[in-house]
Parts: C-alpha cells; sequence; structure tokens
C-alpha cells in the first residue's frame, strides 16, 4: 500500500500543478467566446481556461469512480459518480452561458486535456490494486479539487461561477468525508495531503 500511496501522491501533485499552471498562465486578455449568451459579457482568459478546465476535472472524478465501482462493486463509488456528475452538469451550464467550447468528450476514459488523459490512465490503474486503493484514489482526487476549485474562485469576482464552484466545493468536502469514512472501517488511517490538517479536521467534524 505504501509504494501506491506514494504513486497516488506523485499522480496528483502533477495534477495540482497543472491546474496551478492554467491559473499563473493566464493573461488579462478578454476571451470572446463563440454564441455568448450571458448579456455580452465575456471572461477574462484566465477565467476561460479555469472553467474549462473544471469542467474536464468534473469528468475525471465520474469516469475513475465508474470504473472504481464496475472493480469493487462498491456503493460509495456509483453514488458519488451521480454526483459528479451533476457537477459536470452544473460547470456545462456555464460553458454554455459564456458561450465557450466544451472540451468533454463523449467516451468514458477520453480527454481533450492530454495531462488529464494521463492522469485517467494512472489512477485508474492505481486504483485496481485494491479496494482500498480505490478508497484511497477517491480521497486524494477529491482533496485536489477542493485546492484546484478554491483557485477557481480566487481568480472570478463573478457570483454566478463563484456560486456554481461553492456548490462544488461542498459536494468536495462530502465526498472526501465518505471515503475518509470508508477507509476507517478498512481499518486505514488516512492522512490529509493536499489540504491543510485543520481544514480536513473540520470537514471530518460536519
Amino acid at each position: 500500500m505504501g509504494n501506491h500511496k506514494q504513486l497516488v501522491k506523485t499522480i496528483m501533485l502533477r495534477l495540482m500543478v497543472l491546474a496551478v499552471l492554467v491559473v499563473s498562465l493566464a493573461g488579462t486578455s478578454v476571451w470572446a467566446g463563440k454564441g455568448n449568451s450571458s448579456g455580452g459579457t465575456v471572461l477574462s482568459e484566465a477565467e476561460a481556461e479555469m472553467l474549462t478546465f473544471m469542467r474536464e476535472e468534473e469528468k475525471l472524478a465520474r469516469d475513475v469512480y465508474i470504473e472504481m465501482f464496475e472493480l469493487w462493486d462498491a456503493v460509495i463509488f456509483s453514488n458519488i459518480v451521480d454526483s459528479e456528475q451533476k457537477h459536470m452538469d452544473t460547470m456545462g451550464k456555464m460553458i454554455d452561458k459564456y458561450g465557450l467550447p466544451d472540451p468533454v468528450l463523449p467516451g468514458l476514459g477520453q480527454f481533450t486535456n492530454p495531462d488529464l488523459q494521463e492522469k485517467y490512465f494512472e489512477l485508474v490503474q492505481v486504483g485496481s490494486v485494491s479496494y482500498i486503493d480505490g478508497l484511497y484514489v477517491g480521497a486524494t482526487i477529491e482533496e485536489i479539487d477542493m485546492v484546484d476549485i478554491q483557485h477557481a474562485i480566487d481568480i472570478t469576482s463573478r457570483l454566478d461561477i463563484v456560486n456554481a464552484y461553492q456548490n462544488l466545493l461542498e459536494g468536495s468536502k462530502s465526498h472526501l468525508k465518505a471515503y475518509v469514512g470508508a477507509l476507517d472501517t478498512q481499518g486505514f488511517d488516512y492522512s490529509p495531503q493536499f489540504i491543510s490538517q485543520e481544514l480536513f479536521d473540520a470537514i471530518m467534524d460536519l
């Protein structure tokens, strides 16, 4: 388990770096989306890139959990798949509202973003080792989602987008708690990797 834990940490560190790069490399120019239905309002490049990234990152979580459910037939994965689909739909509405091209491909485990494509294969490989590894991958994904969502919130002041991200954030907190609880039932003591111990403890106490 130790080696798998380190591999998952390496994978997710790279995913977090990707999200940070999306923010840091984005300039202040505006994205004039085709078919913009937001009353003429356009997004900054950073806002547009983060919306696009978050849409596919939610698909990453959903698709990995679909694979984990098929492997381990555990209801925790199917329940969270449904929630991740709602998260994808939320991001899809924002994509449509601001006239951005939707990056989501229809096939399971297929991604426009090559880095997310690579992460998908790596995460499924790790989660396929055992049920505990699958739960660990789930908890790790939710931590990284929280970090990325907070980045996304930090770069926009648009209340509709902030509200959408906050809904995702609350969902990720709930999912993390569920995965940590399932790991505890299996006798595995999970420690936070990417969020603070204080935030982790607060989530567990909800």
